[in-house]
């Protein structure tokens, strides 16, 4: 197993009855899953797909990634949501937060759609003005109002800078059929990619969606997909509290019934940041929903034990941790003597750095537990392509299996569309007119 689910640390928080009332409903909540059977089911065509995914468009994939890598010393990745966080996770977690900054063989990447700021689009503009670039533009429908906004200028610049021959360095992830992208890729020749039907934005990364980007930074997708094919055998097994991604979900489930309202995920790599970031979107749009769910936040320690440490130790008791934490390093780095121990950290010389780190976690978590705050530990043999993709299957299959033990759909996310209406409002989009005034009057314009 790449994951194993230590929780020592929970001890005198979570009690064997507890467990075992929590592993019945887990083990009703894992059948609806594997039976096709629970809310939101026809949005469950990731479970199995490290097994089933296509080998066709696999291989297009990788010869996409080649022709943008021979062609491109810059990717604009053009997406929101689950259309850009796991490539992004990915390529931070594999290749460097820094990776823009390395010297590589491979293009510089760049994520935009993913917000409004004008400031943030125009500083990517500036930086492809000069270089040769393509665009990946993810999206289902073509018309999410923060993607469709970047691919209107993006294009203009390519179209500007090649001719006729911009469509060449288009690349559209979009619908198997139907859509505005959809159209527009097969009007103007672009290669394109599917996002499935039955697989959501949360849960797309093992797709075209996230493996796109991934493949041009030169990772090894092969093995991602490895990786989670392996996860998904392991995961099958029926019993609970011996099926390691359910037994998380029953832990979470314990601790959440128990009034802790938050769980905080923390890692102590800082390439596992952006892995943080993509986890409060799986959980908390799967779980957030009819009032209930753990509100998902997230640390990168030590860095941020220097910010909120404080309250994890001592401030109000409504969160718990789970620490993801890697047994190999991806690099190590040697401690020399300072012959004049002006810093006085000469009892470090001769030291790994890789040990110091460790021993910050284990003097974290002794701290944080005998303050009060329980601590779920995953431990992961080392942080590359394999066992990244056996941990985000794990984590996928968990969040449905917790959502199902809430009582709530998964898959969906209503509370999204909410923002979404009043902005078009707002912004005066035609069909929307007979709330613009109630929502004026309610912001006092």
């Amino acid at each position: 197993m790449a994951v194993k689910v230590n929780d020592r640390y929970l001890r005198g928080f979570v009690r064997d009855h507890e467990l075992a009332f929590a592993a019945e409903a887990a083990e009703t909540a894992h059948n609806l899953l594997i039976g096709n059977k629970g809310a939101g089911n026809d949005f469950t065509g990731w479970v199995n797909l490290p097994d089933i995914y296509d080998k066709d468009e696999f291989a297009r994939i990788k010869k996409a990634a080649d022709k943008i890598k021979s062609d491109s010393e810059i990717l604009i990745v053009i997406g929101i949501g689950g259309s850009y966080l796991g490539a992004k996770a990915i390529i931070d977690a594999l290749a460097s937060p820094l990776y823009n900054s390395l010297d590589k063989k491979t293009p510089d990447i760049y994520f935009a759609g993913n917000s409004i700021s004008p400031t943030y689009l125009s500083q990517i503009v500036s930086l492809v003005k000069d270089k040769d670039f393509s665009v990946n533009v993810i999206s289902k429908s073509g018309t999410t109002t923060e993607p469709a906004l970047a691919f209107r200028v993006f294009r203009k610049l390519l179209q500007e800078k090649y001719g006729d021959k911009a469509n060449e360095r288009i690349y559209a992830t979009t619908d198997k059929s139907r859509g505005t992208l959809k159209s527009l890729a097969d009007k103007n020749g672009w290669d394109s990619f599917v996002i499935a039907d039955d697989v959501g934005g949360r849960f797309s990364v093992l797709t075209a969606v996230g493996l796109l980007p991934v493949a041009v930074a030169g990772l090894d997708i092969d093995a991602l997909m490895k990786g989670a094919a392996d996860a998904l055998a392991e995961y099958k097994n029926p019993d609970a509290l011996s099926n390691e991604c359910v037994k998380y979900a029953i832990l979470r489930n314990v601790l959440y019934r128990k009034g802790f309202k938050c769980e905080m995920l923390v890692a102590y790599e800082n390439s596992f940041t952006m892995m943080n970031e993509w986890y409060k979107q799986l959980f908390g749009e799967s779980e957030g929903k009819d009032g209930k769910g753990l509100f998902p936040v997230s640390g990168t320690f030590s860095t941020d034990l220097h910010s909120l440490g404080q309250f994890v130790q001592d401030g109000s008791k409504i969160l718990f941790e789970t620490a993801v934490v890697f047994d190999k390093p991806q690099t190590d780095f040697f401690l020399d003597d300072d012959p004049d121990n002006a810093d006085g950290l000469n009892f470090l010389s001769g030291q790994n750095m890789s040990v110091v780190n460790r021993k910050a976690f284990e003097g974290t978590i002794i701290a944080h537990t005998e303050g009060g705050t329980p601590n779920i530990v995953l431990e992961v043999p080392t942080l590359d392509e394999y066992n990244l993709g056996y941990l985000i299957y794990f984590f996928e299959r968990a969040c449905a299996v917790s959502g199902y033990m809430l009582g709530v759909n998964p898959f969906d996310q209503p509370g999204v569309e909410s923002y979404k209406k009043n902005m078009f409002a707002l912004l005066g989009k035609p069909g929307y007119e007979d709330i613009k005034a109630e929502l004026e009057k309610k912001i006092g314009g």
